[in-house]
């Protein structure tokens, strides 16, 4: 197995663990779908309609034989390679995702294998929120076993969603986002907030195919195992939970928004990206925007945005990066980390 990664110097701050992401990855299937594609399909909308209320312009979705295993396994294999690692260094493999392949089993022992390798390996279920959990989960595995942890955010929402349902088909594309996780004493992943609040479901939910309504023939007569959402609650809940949590752990870091270089929040709308980004104080010059060219990904939106950013120079060693995502469940996150991938790496 791969040595921990040390390096240059340390930056670790307040309520941190000593962890770096030594690679990024990320993975778009190859459909294109822009506004006006939705629109000549005979969707009720325009290109106009959807960028003035949502700043997107396109999303992606996976061919009719890829699954989100296969967009997750592309995703971690560009993560390894930006790390130089191979399959054999990894000591788990974690899966963010909302549309596994299966209900049972789960999405992560797939992606193991394909990848070859019989680490431990999971899926999280936190939505949009996914991926900040997962980094949460797998920097607490990477510190405690000394080994790197592959945590993946993987969607294939294009097959949940209604396409004739307006107020969500426009929102959501297909995509995977990937990041290697390694022990490193100098440096800084966190702190984390993170929440959920259950108790209203239905605000953003896939009601039926479940334990407590399996799918039947009224079921899909009522097309009640599409995803719905509440959009004006679900906005503002986002807003208000987002804001929160970025702001918690500026606190707990003994941090102001001054001292962030980056803010990258859940792709979602970019009305509630600027929201969010002005309740924090973030400068719009220091957020990162991707929701244009991608929709809502789900819990692959934060890894993509952060590939994207470190792809367009936007991620320089010692930057410190604020992390923020909310999701249905409802579940909301927030984490700062500390830009600085290894500059030596012991290969012995």
């Amino acid at each position: 197995m791969g040595a921990p990664v040390t390096s240059a110097s340390p930056s670790r701050v307040s309520g941190a663990a000593p962890v770096t992401i030594a690679g990024l990855g990320a993975y778009l299937p190859e459909r294109v779908v822009t506004n006006d594609d939705l629109a000549a399909g005979g969707l009720d909308t325009s290109d106009e309609w959807i960028r003035s209320r949502t700043g997107i312009t396109q999303r992606r979705y996976a061919a009719a034989d890829q699954a989100t295993s296969d967009l997750a396994l592309e995703a971690g294999k560009a993560a390894l390679a930006d790390a130089g690692m191979s399959t054999d260094d990894i000591g788990a493999v974690i899966v963010a995702t909302t549309t596994p392949d299966h209900a049972v089993p789960g999405t992560a022992p797939l992606v193991a294998a394909a990848l070859g390798t019989e680490a431990g390996a999971f899926d999280v279920n936190a939505a949009c929120s996914g991926f900040v959990y997962g980094l949460r989960v797998g920097a607490a595995l990477a510190v405690t076993d000394d080994a790197p942890v592959l945590v993946i955010g993987a969607e294939t929402l294009s097959r949940i969603v209604d396409p004739t349902d307006r107020g969500v088909a426009i929102l959501f594309g297909d995509g995977a986002g990937a990041a290697v996780l390694v022990p490193d004493a100098a440096g800084s992943l966190g702190p984390f907030a993170l929440g959920a609040d259950g108790r209203d479901p239905s605000m953003l939910w896939t009601q039926t195919g479940g334990t407590r309504t399996p799918v039947s023939t009224e079921v899909l007569a009522a097309r009640t195992h599409y995803l719905t959402m509440r959009g004006g609650d679900v906005y503002r809940n986002a807003v208000t939970r987002m804001t929160a949590a970025s702001n918690e752990v500026l606190a707990h870091a003994g941090l102001t928004i001054d001292d962030i270089d980056l803010f990258v929040g859940h792709q979602a709308n970019v009305r509630i990206l600027d929201a969010v980004a002005q309740r924090v104080g973030v400068d719009p010059a220091r957020s990162h925007l991707t929701v244009d060219h991608h929709g809502n990904t789900s819990a692959a939106s934060v890894p993509l945005a952060l590939a994207d950013a470190r792809d367009r120079g936007r991620l320089h060693p010692g930057d410190t990066v604020l992390l923020t995502a909310f999701g249905a469940g409802l579940t909301w996150g927030a984490c700062l980390l500390t830009w600085n991938p290894a500059t030596t790496r012991d290969e012995a």
